[in-house]
């Protein structure tokens, strides 16, 4: 097996162990982005030099027998839109092609300090928005690979890195994930913080992970939580235990809520059939749930928060930028300043609400299953896809991962979306590796389409 595929849990404990160097890890990596990335595009800034440095200081630290962090060694992509003090971070836009930050994003920091290698910025697109950028799905380039984290799902999946970092204000993390079939984890609202990313929305933007597998979000994940006193959002708590609940045992077998959500209607025809394919493996696990007409208007909500968060955020460039920002994030500015206040105020505080609201279902569910996405990643380069199906759980703040657990009859992968109650961000990975056992693999390649073509789970029901 080359290098390049260890996942981030084996590489990292493979050059704690002095059983393989950083440079070597570094430098497979490098080599097969030099292989694939041609037809991918993932990066957005690459500086293969500084890269070997940053692997070479890692491995003679180790040398020295000083201490190390979880991460030693172990190569990260960056989405382009965290500062990094020593790379450019141009938000996918013209208006800031060359702006080099002073100092790393909160997020970028905390990898450092676990000893990761900040192997280059992965694309975004445009302001972090809809407006694609130039990379690929890796399972097919004539698809798209969601967006707008769509460099960083890329490049995980296709073994350019093992990890990768990225946000989510719709759908940015989940989306391309599923897309590009790979673990993608986003955490309650505030978990990670966010000082020194592109700021669009308070209330809905998240820091989220993608990897491998459950148990390499798990470790990046836990590396980042916690405590910044420059994102008002976080709070001063105890660093969940990812890591350690991610791979215990659950006491007893999960409970899934099934919920359709008021995306359904957005749901292909291959999404329907494989997640009652799904339903019926789990068998007595799980029960279809109906969150209530309280939810109708949810995807509405969020879309009145997002528009008018980032009409406020973004109106010094929307001015001066003229034909510099394409039509559709344009489109959007104007919508959020043309929004009543009383709609916007109600939009915020119905997240509260509505939280309450599932407290009913996590009380006797463990998870809410669901889609990542209306389908498999759509043909086509001018969209990154529908982000219906993740709206609402931004919208609520509420963790969220998706499993590349299921795989159309063309091969692309169809991710399962699942939701856990804010707050329990811990006890959802656990959920989740217990569910990839389940269905008999681990979290990181879709199963093999049956003969009949149909979206399948790898046990073959």
């Amino acid at each position: 097996m080359s290098l390049n595929a260890l996942s981030l849990t084996e590489a990292a404990a493979g050059i704690r162990d002095g059983r393989l160097s950083s440079v070597e890890f570094v430098g497979d990596c490098l080599k097969r982005i030099d292989e694939v990335d041609r037809d991918i595009e993932a990066w957005a800034f690459l500086d293969r030099d500084h890269a070997m440095w940053q692997a070479e200081v890692a491995d003679d630290r180790r040398k020295q027998g000083k201490a190390i962090g979880p991460l030693h060694g172990v190569p990260v992509g960056i989405k382009d839109i965290f500062d990094t003090g020593d790379m450019p971070t141009e938000f996918g836009s013209k208006l800031w092609a060359g702006r080099t930050p002073r100092r790393d994003a909160a997020a970028v920091a905390r990898l450092r300090a676990a000893g990761a290698v900040i192997l280059g910025k992965t694309v975004t697109t445009e302001y972090a928005y809809f407006n694609p950028g130039k990379t690929r799905n890796p399972h097919n380039p004539d698809h798209t690979p969601g967006g707008s984290s769509s460099g960083s799902a890329a490049a995980v999946a296709a073994l350019m890195v093992p990890g990768a970092i990225g946000s989510q204000t719709n759908g940015s993390v989940i989306r391309p994930a599923a897309f590009c079939g790979v673990v993608g984890f986003k955490p309650t609202h505030g978990l990670i913080p966010r000082s020194g990313a592109l700021l669009l929305s308070r209330a809905l933007d998240h820091v989220g992970v993608f990897a491998r597998s459950v148990d390499d979000a798990a470790l990046l994940a836990e590396m980042l939580a916690g405590f910044d006193e420059e994102d008002p959002d976080t709070r001063p708590l105890a660093r969940p235990p990812f890591v350690e609940v991610a791979a215990s045992e659950p006491p007893l077998p999960p409970r899934f809520a099934f919920v359709r959500s008021p995306a359904w209607t957005h749901a292909e025809k291959v999404t329907t059939e494989a997640f009652a394919e799904l339903v019926e493996t789990l068998g007595e696990q799980i029960s279809e749930v109906e969150i209530g007409q309280s939810f109708d208007r949810v995807i509405d909500m969020h879309r009145t928060v997002m528009e008018v968060e980032m009409a406020h955020n973004l109106h010094r460039d929307f001015e001066q930028g003229g034909d510099s920002l394409s039509k559709v994030l344009r489109a959007l500015i104007e919508r959020g300043r043309k929004a009543l206040a009383v709609d916007y105020t109600r939009a915020l505080a119905g997240s509260a609400t509505l939280n309450a609201a599932l407290d009913g279902v996590f009380d006797e569910y463990d998870a809410i299953l669901t889609p990542a996405a209306p389908g498999p990643a759509p043909r086509g380069l001018d969209s990154t896809g529908n982000p219906a199906f993740c709206s609402i759980w931004t919208y609520l703040g509420t963790p969220a991962v998706t499993l590349p657990l299921l795989q159309s009859e063309s091969g692309l992968p169809i991710g399962v979306q699942l939701v856990g109650r804010r707050g329990n961000d811990a006890r959802l990975l656990r959920t989740a590796n217990w569910l990839v056992r389940k269905l008999g693999k681990r979290g990181g390649a879709a199963p093999a389409k049956t003969s009949a073509g149909r979206a399948k789970t790898r046990s073959g029901r």
